[in-house]
């Protein structure tokens, strides 16, 4: 038998000759299981966002883009018809990207053109993201523009085709006249619906077909990317390299998160941010382990007396008390993690907390998702914040008791 775990168990869980030192140890147990359910549950509502984001993202960003490393526009050679052919390349789409000044009626703005082959929409899903109209760029005999939701907003645009959208680019080489507007490349479209996926893309972006797109910047086989999407998703850093080494030093492939790196250090960083605040507030708690820790061996320290009397050593009895301090935190921190799990599976169920807005949202309760990854590495914490609490109390306290005895 393991004595000195038996003796810190039964000093956890027996009455004190002074029921204070009972209602201070709960009340450290309660403290330090609070501090870890809220880890657990605002950590896996940052992860539920973060996994919302990569999914909206999804819905419009493929899993690798090629670039070209200068300059905006490059002609697909060969060597990308290599890369269509890859096995694990299930979508090509070429896209051609520009700014353009868009005007309906008397309103005007300018938004990201982006023109899209047919293979776009069966490699996003952008599709299923349309809040009016329909995703339609080609009928055969007409062309059509999707926009975002908020460029659609700001025109004024209507789904009734009776105005049609206005794009106005600025002529390649154009010299300035008499005439400005001659300066300028003129075409039309009407507009077939507006999708919603995530204000960076409804604020800017409005779909057309890639030949509307390279007739209105005046191109020919230009294109500004190539967008891909990969059969395996485990295998998307791999076909990454294997792109990378085949078009050289000339191009640059990036994968979704890497399009948008700002955006996803960001959310990182707050997330380690949240994580070290909480960190900081547990150890305030954990001073009451120590206030609890302090009672006890002042309320022990005739069982001090009697276990030095029988040979105990004193690293023995600090053991006693650093497992004590330590078995404290150890319930902390398994009530707090069962109960943020608790929360966090209810909240994925039923949605008990919502977000306020009136339908603003593109869901109506708070996302989560749990990361046991994140667990281990709340436990953990928990656990060693506890350690390091118990330890002064108990070696410097002790040792004292110990020299009187």
């Amino acid at each position: 038998m393991n004595l000195p775990f038996h003796i810190a168990k039964r000093y956890l869980f027996s009455k004190k000759k002074q029921n204070v030192i009972n209602v201070i140890s709960m009340i450290s147990v309660i403290g330090v299981a609070i501090g870890t359910m809220a880890l657990v549950i605002v950590l896996s509502v940052f992860n539920g966002f973060d996994g919302l984001i990569r999914d909206l993202f999804g819905n419009f960003d493929p899993d690798l883009k090629i670039l070209p490393r200068t300059g905006k526009t490059f002609v697909p050679d060969s060597t990308f018809q290599q890369i269509r052919k890859m096995e694990n390349v299930v979508f090509y789409s070429e896209v051609l990207e520009e700014n353009a000044l868009l005007k309906y009626g008397n309103k005007q703005r300018p938004a990201i053109i982006k023109g899209v082959d047919e293979e776009f929409i069966l490699m996003t899903g952008i599709d299923t993201m349309m809040v009016e109209g329909n995703f339609l760029l080609n009928s055969g005999k007409h062309q059509f523009a999707v926009l975002g939701y908020s460029v659609a907003r700001d025109l004024g645009v209507g789904l009734t085709f009776t105005n049609y959208i206005k794009f106005y680019v600025p002529k390649r080489n154009a010299k300035l006249g008499l005439n400005p507007m001659n300066a300028f490349s003129t075409e039309y479209l009407y507009p077939s619906g507006y999708f919603s996926i995530q204000q960076d893309f409804d604020s800017q972006y409005v779909l057309v077909p890639l030949d509307f797109a390279r007739k209105l910047f005046d191109y020919t086989n230009e294109v500004s990317g190539i967008e891909l999407s990969i059969k395996n998703q485990d295998e998307i850093e791999n076909v990454k390299g294997q792109i990378q080494v085949l078009l050289g030093d000339d191009f640059v492939v990036k994968n979704r998160f890497e399009l948008h790196d700002v955006l996803f250090k960001m959310m990182q960083s707050e997330k380690m941010a949240i994580f070290f605040i909480l960190a900081f507030i547990l150890v305030i708690a954990s001073f009451n382990v120590i206030g609890s820790l302090t009672m006890l061996i002042l309320d022990k320290k005739n069982d001090i007396a009697t276990l030095r009397s029988m040979g105990a050593e004193e690293k023995t009895i600090q053991k006693i008390f650093l497992l004590e301090g330590w078995l404290i935190s150890l319930l902390g921190a398994a009530i707090g993690v069962g109960l943020g799990l608790a929360i966090c599976f209810l909240q994925i169920k039923f949605g008990l907390i919502t977000l306020s807005g009136n339908g603003a949202f593109i869901m109506d309760s708070y996302p989560v998702d749990v990361h046991f990854t994140d667990i281990f590495i709340i436990f953990t914490t928990v656990v060693s914040i506890g350690y390091a609490a118990s330890r002064y109390p108990v070696r410097y306290i002790t040792k004292r008791f110990l020299q009187f005895n």
